[in-house]
């Protein structure tokens, strides 16, 4: 007969077994959920890819996604520049109720454009925030159990507010707390959690020109323009440690790479690859602002084709620690291509087959400014190489993750999950239309109904009149058909009155509208 401490520890024993197995089946479920990565490029506009029409620039990587993923052709970014676009991805508002509509640089605080007194002063860092307990994506996605990033160009409150992303739902923060810092690839600090982070460069301010009578076509004379530190290499280091280190749990991170918005700064071998294949070309002495290039088309491409290789780095990073199967890749662009710079989109033709010049791109609400390149690849889940025509909007990314997460959406938002689409099932919901307002470049209103776009543009002029486009037949919107579809027009003046909301900040208000 066993004594009773032999059956004391045959008890202990089967309760430790016990105990184990119920922490590994948790462990197991934990992981099984799937690992997110949203990767948003920064004014990249509509086909500035190859899988979407790129002919100069080359992007293997991401032409990869599609081809084992879905392409969406008619998606649309929040608002056709960064902050208000970025603030309507985390929060799943569109812009007539979101917080921040606008970019505000908030320059009540003082000399917020002068970079070496911000160097010395967070005060003066970062833009207008978000308020405390906000129900972002990151937010959200905690509560299921995920670790959270965001890697690169938050912009939506300054390094001293509550509006950082470490208080916005995100455990893991590295890179550009401010977008202004973010007009240099070379800053002297960036922002890991709380720290300021000095970097290995010295003070060249963005705006910075070339010393006169220099030599434009002497490479020698760009040489204040690339430095040590360069932040695109920086952050990515961190987006693969954060993947490495969080293999053991759900993961999602954000990865606003601040590629390829206006500084004209790339690698030099990438330039070089251009260069050959391009041919010699006229240098940008710096005169449209940011920084002068000797090669300005080579280095343009250099960037994207710079930021198509971390793409590369990252879904290969994946298969190396078993998690490509179990990660959902998404791919987009913050707005369409700008024309400010060195950058030359219509020599790109960026936002084919949408016009790219000024008044038709970044900041602007015609489509060359807000429809944006949108991929998503889930291996085994999302059928390869498939396309979908679905309207949808950056809004709609957060309840579409949040389906993924298997967890509630907040009751509050506009956007509409597309997940049903990613995975080729029916009853998929649809917008009866889209929204945006922009309190910005005299003031616009946009609506896409359908086939129907409407703008209404020059609001603080006191224009209240509609353009009405049908996209169907007219999709470079240049014949307006408002005379000939009173009705339509009536509806869409409808939807706008209905969706706008007084903006509580403001620089956001727009007093023709009522505010």
């Amino acid at each position: 007969m066993k004594s009773k401490f032999a059956w004391a520890n045959l008890f202990l024993t089967i309760l430790s077994a016990s105990i184990f197995l119920n922490c590994s089946q948790k462990q197991t479920k934990e992981v099984s959920k799937p690992n997110i990565i949203y990767i948003l490029a920064d004014d990249l506009g509509y086909a500035e890819v190859g899988c979407y029409g790129q002919e100069k620039i080359e992007t293997p990587n991401i032409d990869a996604l599609a081809t084992n993923g879905m392409r969406f052709t008619q998606h649309y970014a929040g608002a056709p520049v960064c902050a208000p676009s970025r603030c309507v991805l985390l929060t799943g508002k569109h812009l007539g109720h979101a917080q921040i509509r606008g970019n505000d640089e908030w320059a009540s605080r003082g000399a917020v454009w002068d970079f070496e007194a911000v160097a010395k002063d967070p005060n003066l860092e970062g833009q207008r925030p978000l308020k405390p307990g906000t129900k972002t994506i990151g937010r959200l996605l905690q509560s299921a159990g995920y670790k959270t990033a965001i890697v690169g160009k938050w912009g939506l409150g300054a390094p001293l507010t509550e509006g950082i992303p470490n208080k916005q739902g995100f455990d893991f923060f590295y890179g550009y707390n401010c977008q202004r810092q973010a007009h240099t690839y070379f800053p002297v600090h960036l922002w890991k959690n709380t720290t300021k982070v000095l970097l290995n460069n010295k003070m060249v301010p963005p705006q910075t020109k070339l010393p006169e009578g220099a030599d434009l076509y002497d490479p020698k004379t760009y040489a204040d323009f690339w430095l040590t530190d360069y932040s695109p290499e920086l952050m990515q280091n961190e987006v693969i440690n954060f993947i490495k280190e969080s293999k053991g749990q759900p993961f999602f991170m954000y990865y606003a790479s601040p590629i390829p918005h206006n500084p004209l700064q790339a690698p030099k071998r990438w330039v070089d690859y251009y260069v050959e294949k391009f041919g010699d070309e006229s240098p940008y002495d710096g005169s449209r602002g940011y920084f002068p290039h000797r090669y300005p088309h080579a280095c343009y491409a250099a960037m994207v084709s710079y930021m198509d290789e971390q793409v590369g780095e990252i879904v290969a990073t994946l298969k190396e620690l078993g998690l490509y199967e179990n990660t959902i890749i998404m791919f987009s662009s913050d707005n369409g291509p700008t024309y400010s710079g060195g950058a030359d989109s219509p020599w790109f033709d960026s936002a084919k087959p949408f016009k790219s010049e000024r008044g038709r791109g970044k900041g602007f609400v015609y489509e060359g400014g807000i429809r944006v390149p949108m991929i998503a690849q889930w291996p085994g889940k999302i059928k390869a190489g498939s396309k979908t025509g679905l309207i949808s909007a950056f809004y709609d990314v957060l309840p579409t993750v949040c389906d993924i997460a298997g967890v509630e959406a907040s009751g509050d938002i506009d956007g509409i999950s597309f997940l049903p689409t990613l995975l080729g099932e029916e009853g998929q919901g649809e917008h009866e239309f889209l929204y945006w307002e922009f309190p910005a470049y005299q003031g616009q209103q946009a609506v896409r109904m359908g086939k129907w776009k409407a703008i209404r543009k020059d609001i603080f002029k006191g224009n209240k009149t509609l353009e009405l486009y049908n996209l169907d037949e007219d999709i470079r919107e240049q014949n307006d058909v408002a005379a000939d579809n009173p009705a339509i027009v009536k509806k869409i003046e409808a939807i706008m009155e209905q969706e706008h909301t007084p903006a509580e900040i403001e620089r956001f208000k727009i007093k023709e509208l009522g505010d």
